[in-house]
């Protein structure tokens, strides 16, 4: 509980500095901003190489994961759509009919992916700490949310090249993307490399070093437009795959807790990429903006804070989606492996620092990081309700072998 409030302090408090920051720096905001983003993106390295590390099945038995695929994409999509279509549909104002753009659909479904991913780390701490470790809810969750949260990194790809439009170097990202799935998979938990705190910082920093070099390049070759841009959640996972892991290792305490700690840096630098909407002339930003759903009006933080609920009640509902399956398994377990998957937390958070780089804002992006904060704040609750509901399916099995 105590990393989930942290979490959520820290998303809140980046929200708050992202108002204030700007006003304090003046002229000096843009370099400040470099390095904050800098910051970020090694922060998201560093998370998703152990999100990676997680990530083992057995090859030779993968038609057998098959269906949990299925069900983590359908956990993953649910959300997803609801939300966005939430917000084309009872945010923006009827009179913008928002649902007859093009644009606005792609941003939309872009912002609104950070309701996708179950936070892996988060959900598999706090079950643990329940005492679930050894029972099915935690066997079949631990699968499901690592599917989710690779299911969400890989539609990434298409969104992004959505947002691109149909230009050469979108090939060139989809072709970097097919190879690193395809050594993801076939060297799989192969390599021997070093995976202390210090080494998986050290990856983290290179490949940022890497992908911004090949866009720095690419800008200065073709401009802005003509730049390649890859994003760091799909080869910081593959990375995290390849590594084989040792089992027998003894818990490195030092590393959880640098890991912990990066993993709050992150949080705080993601509410710190906020865009400026304190104090601001959304008149005039909305005519400067080159996004559609960033023009949309804002309204008055009653009605944003009641989107907020509705927004966190949706995607909630949507990952209800497990509930439908394994029916050789007690509705209880079922329910409790669904509100086990309600968790999020970085990979979300990292998908609207993605969606911040296409220069979306607005309300939407207020209502996503503050539903994020709120489901954040609910997580202990989610958890303390999966682990009555997993007890009271063991304690009705043992007694009906009694």
């Amino acid at each position: 509980m105590k990393k989930v409030f942290i979490f959520s302090f820290l998303l809140v408090t980046g929200l708050i500095l992202s108002q204030l920051v700007p006003h304090l720096l003046g002229d000096n905001f843009y370099s400040f901003k470099i390095f904050l983003d800098a910051l970020l993106y090694v922060s998201l390295a560093f998370i998703m190489i152990n999100v990676g590390r997680e990530f083992e099945i057995n090859k030779e038995q993968w038609r057998s994961y098959s269906k949990d695929y299925l069900v983590a994409m359908g956990a993953a999509a649910f959300p997803w759509i609801l939300v966005a279509l939430y917000y084309l549909f009872a945010v923006a104002p009827s009179g913008m009919q928002l649902w007859g753009s093009g644009d606005a659909w792609k941003e939309t479904f872009l912002l609104s992916r950070f309701a996708a991913p179950t936070s892996a780390g988060i959900l598999f701490t706090m079950l643990i700490a329940a005492g679930l470790k050894h029972t099915w809810v935690y066997k079949k969750v631990q699968v499901l949310a690592i599917f989710d949260d690779l299911d969400t990194i890989l539609l990434m790809i298409p969104l992004q090249i959505l947002m691109i439009g149909m230009r050469w170097q979108m090939f060139v990202i989809l072709i970097v993307a097919i190879m690193l799935i395809w050594v993801g998979w076939k060297k799989m938990n192969t390599y021997n490399l070093r995976q202390d705190w210090k080494s998986i910082l050290l990856y983290s920093v290179i490949m940022y070093a890497l992908i911004e070099a090949l866009y720095r390049v690419s800008t200065y070759f073709f401009g802005g437009d003509g730049s390649i841009h890859i994003e760091i959640l799909l080869p910081a996972f593959v990375l995290g795959m390849i590594m084989k892991g040792d089992h027998n290792a003894a818990p490195d305490l030092k590393s959880e807790r640098v890991g912990n700690s990066i993993s709050y840096l992150f949080m705080l630098l993601v509410g710190m990429s906020m865009p400026l909407f304190l104090g601001v002339d959304f008149g005039t930003v909305a005519e400067q903006s080159s996004s559609i759903i960033s023009r949309i009006p804002i309204p008055s933080w009653g009605v944003i804070a009641l989107h907020v609920v509705l927004v966190t009640l949706i995607s909630n509902i949507g990952k209800l989606f497990p509930l439908l399956f394994y029916r050789d398994r007690k509705i209880g377990e079922r329910l409790a492996v669904s509100v086990g998957m309600f968790t999020r937390g970085e990979v979300g958070a990292g998908v609207l620092f993605i969606a911040i780089g296409y220069q979306l804002g607005g309300v939407l992006l207020i209502v996503s990081v503050l539903a994020m904060c709120l489901n954040l704040l609910l997580t202990g609750f989610f958890i303390s309700y999966a682990k009555k509901l997993t007890q009271d399916a063991v304690r009705e099995t043992i007694e009906i072998g009694v």
